[in-house]
Order: C-alpha cells, then structure tokens, then sequence
C-alpha cells in the first residue's frame, strides 16, 4: 500500500467506523443504494472502472456488471475492503479488484481507467484538490469523473431527525480536531473550484434524492444511528444519562417515518460530472 497522507480517517475506518460499516453492510447498502443508478448511468460498455472510496464495494460489483468490464475499489479501510472482496467472491465477478490506498497520493497507472466513480467517498480527502489531480492523472484522456456527495442535511429527512439530538449533544464540528467533514463537498461553488484547480473541466452539479431504509422500526433504527460513528462520538461526549435521553429523541424523530416496508428516510445529494480533458 502507498503511504497514507490521511491519517486521521485512516484511523478511523480502520477503527470503529470502519468496522461498524464492514458489520451493517446490508444496512448501509440499504440506505445509500438508492443514489448507485445515477452514477451507474455514467458507465460505459467496456469501461476500466475506478471506485473511490468503495467501502464494501457494492457500487463496485455494480459497476462491473454495469460495463462488462475490469473494475478497481479503493479505500483506506481494511476492515470494508475484506467485506467487499468477499462478497465479490460470493458473487463470482474475476475482473473485479479492492486495493487498500489512500487515492490522495496512491500511484495509480496513469490513463488506467475510462470512468471514475464514487458514492459518498470523496467526502474526506486531507487535500482534495491533490486527490482528484491524482484521480484525474488515472484518468484516460477524456475520461469521465462521476460522484454524489452530502448537499446539506437540511434538504433530506435526515437533517430533521438529527435535529431531534439537537439539545443534548455538543454541535458538530466543536471537537477540536480539524478533520474534513461530510460536508465538505455540500456547496457547489467549493466543488468547481476544487476539480478545476485538479485539472478537471465541464463540471456539473445536479441535485438528486433517493430513499435509503434505515431499519424495521424506530427503534431498531435508533439503535443503527446511535451506532453509526458521527453520532457515537458525539453520544461519547456526554455523560450516560444525557445520553440516553439523546437515544429517546432520535427514536421518537424517527417515529413518523415508519412504513409497512421500515423507517424509509429521503436523502439528497449532489450528482457531481467532470470530464479529464483530451
């Protein structure tokens, strides 16, 4: 593996969150699947696929099946990638390969691959102007660079439901610790700064939303997102009772989101097109 530029979410993917992630993969599957058909749209008969960020790879697998050709996952966590190469196993895809780097500074060959994609995985590089510079170099030219990433929590069901803990935790980003955030792609004009300053032109940013099912009931779902690592470290910040008065909130917001089918929450993201110029 090639050094790791990115040691802070490292640590953590290859820590708690990562296997928490690795542990839930149907839940997670679940509740980010809906958004894999339109990335799935940017893939071509043939095309060399790169995932960044795959986490337990189904976006992967898909995206193999999707072009009929040779696909690459990459993740700093050990503990999805041994997931993901799993399930690729059980579900006979040869031309499918998971590779354990940081895609910031991994010395990927150069114009390897037609298309690069990535659900929710772009969300956290230490420099993401050299990441997707170092993308983009693994790009052919003319390639084609696809992704969605957090808009705003406010435009989802999620953001209402997490507002629940609004009065128990600490806010966000009060930690001290100076770590990319899940929003750090939310706000378009960022994003075409960012893959212009890599190399990259013709960048588009589309809102998109999909339904993701976050449990059988409330409090099955309650107890997945008490788990889930944002929300457990800031649960870990408080004293046990507050705690729990925080994990009765998050059940009760949750509550009317309960169907027949789960607790289905509706997630919105941005669908980000590029292109490697020829």
């Amino acid at each position: 593996m090639a050094t790791i530029v990115n040691t802070h979410q490292s640590a953590a993917w290859n820590g708690y969150e990562g296997r928490h992630w690795a542990d839930h993969q149907a839940r997670y599957d679940a509740v980010n699947g809906g958004f894999s058909d339109v990335l799935l749209a940017a893939v071509r008969p043939g095309d060399r696929v790169l995932d960044v960020g795959c986490g337990n790879g189904q976006l992967t697998r898909l995206a193999a099946r999707a072009g009929g050709g040779y696909a690459v996952g990459v993740d700093l966590s050990g503990p999805m990638l041994e997931r993901a190469r799993s399930s690729a196993a059980e579900e006979g895809l040869p031309d499918v390969e998971f590779v354990r780097a940081d895609a910031q500074v991994h010395p990927f060959p150069p114009g390897a691959f037609d298309v690069a994609l990535s659900r929710f995985g772009v969300m956290f590089f230490a420099d993401p102007v050299a990441a997707f510079a170092n993308v983009g170099r693994a790009l052919r030219p003319g390639g084609r660079l696809a992704f969605v990433c957090l808009d705003s929590f406010r435009h989802g069901d999620l953001g209402a439901v997490l507002g629940a803990l609004a009065g128990h935790l600490p806010p966000p980003g009060t930690d001290g610790t100076g770590a990319a955030e899940p929003l750090s792609l939310a706000d378009p004009d960022v994003v075409r700064r960012v893959l212009t300053a890599a190399g990259f032109a013709g960048v588009e940013c589309e809102p998109v939303e999909a339904v993701g099912t976050w449990g059988r009931d409330a409090a099955d779902a309650g107890r997945f997102l008490a788990g889930w690592g944002p929300i457990r470290y800031q649960l870990d910040r408080v004293d046990p009772a507050t705690a729990e008065r925080a994990r009765a909130a998050l059940v009760d917001a949750l509550r009317r989101h309960e169907h027949p089918s789960g607790v289905r929450l509706r997630g919105t993201a941005w669908l980000v097109t590029a292109d490697r110029p020829a």
